[in-house]
């Protein structure tokens, strides 16, 4: 890396962190504004509030980064266009190609990065940040593993060891004891339906029932069991697509194929994730017009308004096409991947003729 990248890396990837500190706390906070809604509910309180925020938090630096590689590459650009160094720079034969690439190989680690936090800390922040929020705000007592979990109720224990493809539990065991807590029943299930009214239909079911000092076992195809897991508790229990790991997410995709199911909402989860790093480089080529045009003198209060609304349409157009894409029948790789592709698109020609204007100048 030469002086030119290095220098431009290093004043971009400051304002990046700094950027990203200080969207991740805004967004934080009006989430945890929006969590303190549910204070009251159960034994949810403030500091209940809090730790959801927090544990929260790194899903919003994947949905952030783009917009925070936007106003960096705005605020560094702008900052060396206003001292006319990309004058100069220009003058040495130092393209604007090359410093845009510049900003591209600073997006390389960031991308690495965010892949990381998608794949290893994501997950399990979410999943805490559930685990916390369902013992808060239902009544029995869970404990959560990534893909299943233990509850316990009126001397009964339910360990789901895993959710199928198709969300349905698996590997379920039931025990129950007496008041004196001695083991009265055991339940071992392959799987079950949870039906509308909330009973399961457990299937493939090794029961054990102690009867004086020995077990009795039986097996049955299919068995109605009357569960004390609400609809809503089993919700909370599942971590939906958006929280699983992206090589896990891709794998759960292609097992629905390979079992000719298809679940567009999943789909859609996982293009959505692959469209984060396109969306930053593309924010990225967006940026270089306004440092190399007719705007390049703009101060930096207005980059900032120009980042942020640049940032927010994005966004905002981002979710608008998931929701459509979510009741068409648009393949999901087009539809998570189109705003990202016209953004990036349009920043291409908008460059060019910067450019253009810049030599005929």
């Amino acid at each position: 890396m030469n002086i030119v990248d290095r220098y431009i890396g290093v004043l971009t990837l400051r304002i990046f962190l700094l950027a990203m500190a200080g969207l991740t706390a805004l967004f934080s906070l009006l989430d945890f504004v929006q969590q303190l809604s549910l204070v009251g509910q159960g034994s949810y309180d403030a500091r209940d509030a809090l730790i959801y925020t927090a544990f929260t938090a790194p899903a919003r630096v994947l949905q952030l980064a783009p917009v925070g590689m936007l106003l960096a590459s705005l605020l560094a650009l702008g900052g060396l266009a206003r001292n006319a160094e990309l004058t100069a720079w220009r003058s040495l034969g130092v393209s604007e190609a090359r410093i845009i690439g510049a900003l591209v190989k600073l997006s390389l680690p960031i991308i690495f990065a965010l892949f990381l936090i998608a794949q290893y800390v994501v997950p399990t922040a979410q999943q805490l940040a559930q685990r916390q929020q369902e013992a808060a705000l239902v009544e029995t007592a869970t404990t959560m593993h990534y893909g299943g979990f233990w509850v316990a109720h009126d001397q009964q224990y339910l360990n789901v060891q895993q959710f199928g493809y198709d969300r349905a539990p698996q590997d379920i065991d039931i025990y129950s004891f007496a008041p004196d807590g001695s083991m009265t029943d055991y339940k071992h299930a392959d799987s079950a339906t949870v039906n509308p009214d909330g009973s399961w239909q457990l299937q493939n079911v090794l029961e054990k029932r102690v009867q004086g000092t020995q077990f009795v076992t039986t097996w049955q195809p299919s068995v109605i069991w009357q569960s004390f897991v609400t609809p809503r508790h089993m919700q909370l229990l599942q971590l939906p697509a958006s929280t699983m790991p992206p090589v896990e997410l891709f794998r759960y995709i292609h097992e629905q194929k390979r079992n000719d199911q298809r679940a567009i909402s999943d789909e859609l989860v996982f293009w959505n994730m692959v469209s984060i790093p396109l969306s930053l480089l593309a924010l990225v080529i967006v940026a270089a017009p306004f440092a190399f045009g007719a705007q390049r003198m703009q101060s930096a209060g207005r980059q900032v308004l120009v980042g942020a609304l640049l940032g927010i349409g994005f966004e905002l157009t981002q979710q608008l096409v998931l929701t459509f894409g979510a009741r068409s029948s648009v393949a999901p790789a087009l539809v998570a991947l189109a705003p990202t592709l016209l953004l990036g698109g349009a920043g291409i020609y908008v460059l060019q003729r910067a450019h253009n204007a810049l030599r005929s100048g």
